[in-house]
């Protein structure tokens, strides 16, 4: 019955990441030992200071609508963050407060794509940006880079890809799926580009923003005078506070951009849920010193699967500087067989490992690079030991 459903949905790719994660469930439910590293999600609880203050707002009788572009506390404590951690500063009107940053993204998307309009992606990009373009008669145009640029555009490239029909350059930083952070130094060099081209916005993705290992400090394209008024800047508390299904996401953004998004997530969502919205204050008004622990446990994850992912022959890895992935190059077994399966790309190879080790993973296809695979390291020292020897075995 396909013919009943509009081009649009019949032309949408499902989300790969959730698609791998749905299939390792589907596998565990047969009885099978799984292992998954595909999804993007931390392993830890949110912190009790967080649901703390979710407690105490079910208990003072928040139940009601919110705002659609959120409470106002939130939106001052957001405004309090990004001055304190990003020196950006917004007005209330700049701030728009979403169903998650995945909302967030598509509020943007709609509110400045006309039919036609090119979007550069610098690739690997995060897998759903491609396809919240299109949904907006968008053009993604993917711009190739490799592990020995460690995954990051230059001026060049970006000079290059620029058309007449470029409306927006999307990135993330630090970057899912290659854990790559664009220095301060790096964003400008971009921005001398960009300020040729006044028509061209930046949407700059910062949801790892906290998960960072000290060696390139965090910056915002947004930072720059030149680039402030047609920069907007995403952020959520998914990621670094533990609080993916709490669901919120919001943005910094000119405040024609910010009200665009007011009113499309007016007529589609309205606001956001009122216990989560009153526990992200809390989370953002503390200090980002109190999830550092999870930040040190991932640093220590990281270590440990680069040290045990650099001694399978095949596999060649960038030093993560931030996140919780790791994205080696595995194109050095296209074209083999093992174990009777023809490795031909990067789906295959992630398909073989699931069937054959048991381990979940994310093919690079899904990014926009089809010579790695994705593979969080958001799991137990004791899941990523096993899931690297069940790897190695089955190459």
């Amino acid at each position: 019955m396909s013919n009943h459903l509009s081009e649009r949905i019949n032309n949408l790719a499902p989300s790969a990441t959730l698609e791998m994660a749905a299939k390792a469930r589907e596998l565990r439910a047969e009885g099978k030992d799984i292992i998954g590293l595909s999804l993007g999600e931390p392993d830890f609880n949110t912190p009790d200071y967080i649901k703390e203050a979710a407690i105490k707002a079910v208990n003072d009788d928040y139940n009601s609508y919110t705002p659609v572009d959120g409470y106002a506390e939130l939106k001052k404590a957001i405004i309090t963050k990004f001055k304190r951690d990003n020196n950006l500063s917004y007005s209330p009107s700049q701030i728009v407060v979403s169903t998650g940053a995945k909302q967030a993204l598509y509020n943007v998307a709609q509110a400045c794509i006309n039919k036609g309009d090119e979007v550069l992606l610098p690739c690997p990009y995060w897998v759903s940006y491609s396809d919240i373009v299109k949904l907006a008669d968008g053009v993604p145009v993917e711009i190739a880079t490799s592990i020995d640029t460690d995954f990051k555009m230059t001026p060049e490239q970006l000079e290059a890809a620029i058309t007449p029909k470029t409306k927006m350059l999307w990135y993330s930083s630090p970057c899912n799926p290659s854990g790559s952070i664009y220095s301060k130094e790096e964003l400008r060099a971009l921005a001398d580009v960009l300020k040729k081209y006044p028509q061209i916005i930046v949407v700059s993705d910062e949801i790892y923003e906290h998960i960072n290992y000290g060696v390139t400090a965090h910056a915002s394209m947004a930072e720059f005078d030149d680039m402030y008024d047609r920069t907007v800047t995403v952020n959520g508390v998914a990621k670094a506070f533990a609080m993916t299904g709490w669901r919120i996401g919001y943005i910094g953004a000119p405040e024609y951009i910010a009200r665009a998004c007011n009113k499309l997530q007016g007529q589609v969502t309205s606001g956001a849920n009122c216990i989560a919205q009153r526990a992200v204050i809390t989370a953002l008004e503390e200090p980002v010193s109190r999830i550092q622990y999870m930040v040190d446990k991932f640093s220590e994850r990281r270590v440990l699967i680069l040290d045990l992912l650099n001694n399978i022959d095949g596999f060649k890895c960038n030093e993560p500087e931030g996140a919780f992935y790791v994205y080696p190059d595995v194109s050095a077994y296209f074209g083999k067989t093992l174990n009777g399966t023809k490795i031909n790309n990067a789906s295959d190879f992630s398909m073989y490992l699931l069937e054959n080790a048991n381990v979940a993973t994310v093919t690079g296809d899904a990014f926009g690079n089809g010579n790695c695979i994705r593979i969080s390291y958001a799991a137990s020292e004791k899941e990523i030991t096993e899931a690297v020897s069940r790897i190695k075995a089955v190459l």
